[in-house]
């Protein structure tokens, strides 16, 4: 069991959850990933659902939970229902009701992804740094080149932000991988690389994030957790956590997130 005091803030506890998710052991780390992709529904699960959720043993949560600095789960939870009755909308309950319903109709399942984009747009505002967001447009208002890299689901992202950039002339450079093509070498000191990226990570996005760092490019990520590789790598971090539809998710918060990026730095390129 730890000894460190029990964080006394949300913000407190991602933190630390951040700075110790990468030395946890494999069931723990499962735990942390769990979490940060789902804060919500700590506050409204028993420690038996949270551990079914991270496909542990609710002993492996109840243990995380003290590594967390808490003196159990209870301890742990009431910070969550104390912060969250104002931060993150209990929108589990309305994803319910809606599946009362059925979801075999197209009208059905076109409420269930209207109303999870809206919970992940809300949801946005919270888990994105107001600090790190203006870091992230500072950075790439300086830099020489932008450097767009993202893959799978993440390839949406980074080739809406290529468009937004082209109309405003921002200069930028999308990866794409077609015919197994890198551009890495292309990425100098004084440019900037915006990594996209989402679990389960995509290994080429962070093998050209390690390789830009090595050049002497900045890093900013947009990525879904404090555990997230990226986040480790040091990158100006911006956190979105998309929720999803069955296995599907949308990514209505991810283009909120990139419009409001690109446009931000458009318009601080514009004026200098």
């Amino acid at each position: 069991m730890t000894t460190d005091l029990a964080p006394q803030t949300i913000d407190a506890f991602i933190e630390r959850l951040g700075e110790r998710a990468e030395f946890l052991p494999k069931r723990l780390k499962q735990c942390a990933d769990y979490v940060a992709a789902n804060p919500d529904r700590v506050a409204v699960s028993t420690v038996a659902e949270l551990a079914a959720g991270a496909d542990v043993q609710p002993s492996a949560f109840m243990r995380f939970c003290q590594e967390m600095g808490f003196s159990g789960f209870s301890q742990m939870q009431k910070l969550f229902r104390t912060d969250f009755s104002q931060k993150w909308p209990d929108y589990g309950t309305r994803l319910a009701k809606l599946r009362e319903h059925g979801t075999e109709s197209p009208s059905a399942l076109l409420a269930e992804f209207v109303e999870v984009g809206r919970a992940s747009l809300e949801n946005l505002m919270t888990s994105v740094d107001p600090a790190a967001l203006q870091k992230a447009v500072e950075t790439l208002s300086k830099a020489r080149t932008i450097h767009l890299v993202g893959f799978r689901r993440a390839f949406p992202v980074t080739s809406y932000l290529a468009y937004a950039f082209e109309k405003m002339q921002v200069p930028s450079v999308l990866h794409t991988g077609i015919g197994g093509i890198r551009f890495d070498h292309t990425i100098q000191k004084g440019d900037a690389v915006i990594a996209v990226t989402f679990a389960p990570y995509s290994e080429q996005t962070l093998e050209i994030a390690e390789a830009a760092q090595r050049q002497g490019a900045d890093l900013v990520a947009i990525t879904d957790l404090v555990t997230s590789p990226l986040v480790r790598m040091g990158a100006t971090s911006l956190l979105v956590v998309e929720l999803d539809v069955g296995d599907f998710r949308a990514l209505s918060a991810s283009f909120a997130l990139a419009i409001a990026l690109a446009v931000s730095v458009g318009a601080r390129r514009e004026k200098s």
